[in-house]
């Protein structure tokens, strides 16, 4: 499996970008991350610069429609396989986009994808 993005990771505990990290870690998934504030989540370092991040295979997305705009560019330029759009952070706006670029798109929890074994 590849490399999975966590694209809006907290560093705080509670946040299910967090938990999300965490959890990916815990499934021996290869895991980079991306936030407001840079910091370590489960030995994964939390980056505020995406020119860090290189060939990913899925982008979990926990950030919601208005915040992506600005981020459309930076995730087709990643070319991910798939872009799962976690509760909340859906936005039908921005799949034709994706689908263009040959981006399959996912409304899914990555939690529950996770913890059911279909990820």
């Amino acid at each position: 499996m590849g490399k999975t993005l966590v694209f809006g990771a907290s560093l705080k505990s509670h946040r299910y970008s967090n938990l999300a990290v965490q959890r990916l870690v815990a499934h021996g998934i290869q895991t980079v991350a991306f936030g407001l504030r840079a910091g370590v989540v489960s030995g994964v370092q939390v980056t505020t610069n995406l020119d860090t991040i290189q060939v990913v295979d899925t982008i979990s997305l926990y950030m919601n429609p208005e915040r992506q705009r600005a981020h459309y560019g930076d995730i087709i330029e990643l070319q991910p396989r798939r872009v799962i759009f976690n509760p909340g952070a859906e936005n039908p706006e921005f799949y034709p986009l994706l689908e263009e670029y040959g981006i399959e798109v996912e409304e899914a929890c990555t939690l529950v994808l996770l913890g059911t074994g279909q990820y």
